[in-house]
């Protein structure tokens, strides 16, 4: 067994200084200082607002409102 370090980037780990190859099975330790560290950093930031816009699809206009269903 052999340790690496690395840093968690948008919920996934990123092994930092060490290339693994696919399907390698990975155990992460996670301290309870660092845990703490993050769980603060993280309520003081806030949550992310994300904004969805959806378009709608001129295909589905022209089916509902075509000539055989007016």
């Amino acid at each position: 067994m052999r340790a690496y370090k690395g840093v968690v980037e948008n919920g996934v780990v990123v092994v930092v200084g060490a290339r693994l190859p696919e399907g390698t099975i990975v155990t992460v330790t996670v301290g309870e200082g660092e845990l703490l560290r993050a769980r603060i950093a993280g309520v003081l930031k806030g949550p992310r607002k994300v904004r969805i816009r959806l378009k709608p699809t001129p295909g589905m206009a022209l089916q509902a409102h075509g000539p055989g269903n007016d």
